[in-house]
């Protein structure tokens, strides 16, 4: 298999990739809105999505790819987070900021070749938004400016569904000034001290969706190979995405392949802030060496749903440690058959047993085989610690929930039962092993570092 084959949501089939300049292949993924920690979920997509410029750099060249991945530092999750923890907008948006690149580092992934920040393209979103309404495809309304969706005709092609169906069973803000339920917000007036500037509709600041269309037009062109990101952007902000974009350009597609990567579950159920069933990256941190956490990302194909739970990372970890035994500094190039299950559409489970394999055979003395594990560890992110490294850590135990409760159990009985010195122990083993733990009257209380 020579060429790389992708699964197209716009046009719900898999089919060959074909860029639309082999010497300038350009992707553009949305990323956070930074206004706290990233939490598992949100790991999903920067893996894959790296992934996916690994391989494309490897198949076109690394100079021949462009990679932008931005920034939303603007947004009203950010303003009503700032105003929570009393600290201005600019002191939150850079530390989260940094956080998130933190954990991009963490988990093994390569820097975008652009990483853009929305309030550093504020001009160029009011642009979009004045071709807008100069082409009537926007209207001006109590200092607000709306995309009027009924004047796109393919508007839902990208959810397959009708706008009565989106409109019905989304999130749609409902506002008396908007001339339909479905229209959604370019600019908004800014009140009292929130971020804004000076347009010719007033101080504001923009809408979400129209951040990434200016972003990714100024980076990559009116037209561009792929948009990624994960299912919960499909609608409302992928269909307003290409809506207001190919409206403004006068062009027939934005972005010719769209990619979306399954939700990360936990009990089956979307892993969400909203629902307060999340783990930030950071607190892996103390407990799971990065590529732990991107091979159990790995092991489940990115379009289904990938639960998440310490069973899958002991596993992971198990089979980084007898991978390691391989490990080596010469780096060849991967075997092209290897290549061949990543080039059908990012099938990482299949490209994982051929690793397995490949195993197999080292350990039977195939030295080749040997060099060709490491090489495929090195191209989908592994291997980013030397083998000294991995080593030295690798002594490290990681404890589940329900051992760090038994564990916890255990020490209690022991100080009932005034056996301080293994109660000491128990407190220094879970404390060398990144679990903190605090006594107060009622309770034993824990949590990873």
């Amino acid at each position: 298999m020579n060429k790389i084959y992708l699964y197209n949501t716009l046009e719900r089939n898999k089919k060959a990739f074909i860029p639309l300049d082999e010497k300038n292949v350009r992707m553009y993924v949305c990323g956070p809105t930074v206004y706290d920690f990233p939490h598992v979920g949100n790991a999903r997509p920067l893996i894959i999505f790296d992934l996916l410029f690994r391989l494309l750099k490897e198949t076109y060249g690394t100079e021949s790819v462009t990679y932008v991945r931005n920034i939303t530092d603007v947004d009203d999750k950010i303003i009503e987070s700032a105003k929570t923890k009393n600290i201005s907008i600019n002191e939150l948006t850079r530390k989260v900021t940094k956080d998130f690149q933190d954990d991009c580092n963490y988990l093994g992934c390569l820097k975008p070749t652009v990483e853009p920040r929305a309030t550093d393209h504020i001009d160029e979103m009011i642009s979009l938004t004045k071709k807008l309404i100069e082409k009537k495809f926007a209207y001006i309304e109590k200092s607000h400016v709306y995309f009027e969706v009924s004047k796109y005709v393919d508007y839902g092609k990208l959810s397959n569904k009708k706008i009565s169906e989106l409109v019905a069973g989304s999130r749609v803000e409902v506002v008396e000034a908007k001339r339909s339920p479905a229209d959604f917000v370019l600019w908004k007036p800014s009140l009292n001290n929130d971020p804004g500037w000076d347009s010719p509709w007033g101080k504001g600041r923009p809408g979400w969706h129209l951040e990434c269309s200016a972003m990714s037009e100024k980076y990559l062109g009116k037209e561009f190979d792929i948009h990624g990101g994960g299912l919960d952007l499909i609608f409302p902000h992928h269909e307003n995405e290409i809506a207001q974009s190919i409206c403004a350009n006068n062009t027939k597609s934005f972005a010719n392949f769209w990619m979306h990567n399954g939700y990360v579950t936990v009990n089956k159920e979307k892993m969400a802030k909203s629902e307060g069933n999340f783990v930030t990256i950071n607190e892996l941190k103390s407990r799971f060496d990065g590529q732990v956490v991107r091979l159990a990302m790995l092991s489940t194909h990115y379009t289904q749903p990938f639960d998440w739970n310490d069973r899958i990372l002991e596993t992971s970890y198990k089979t980084l440690s007898k991978w390691y035994e391989f490990y080596s500094e010469d780096t060849e190039t991967t075997d092209i058959n290897l290549l061949d299950s990543l080039k059908d559409d990012l099938n990482t489970p299949l490209f994982i047993s051929e690793l397995h394999k490949l195993y197999t055979e080292a350990s039977k003395g195939n030295q080749q085989a040997g060099v060709q594990l490491s090489s495929a560890c090195k191209l989908i992110g592994l291997f980013t610690k030397d083998l000294k490294t991995w080593n030295k850590n690798k002594s490290k135990k990681y404890f589940s929930e329900n051992e760090v409760e038994k564990l916890i159990k255990e020490r209690n009985k022991s100080r009932n039962n005034k056996n301080f010195k293994r109660s000491d122990e128990i407190r220094d083993l879970l404390n060398n092993n990144g679990i903190l733990i605090e006594d107060d009257q009622e309770k034993t209380k824990w949590k990873y570092k």
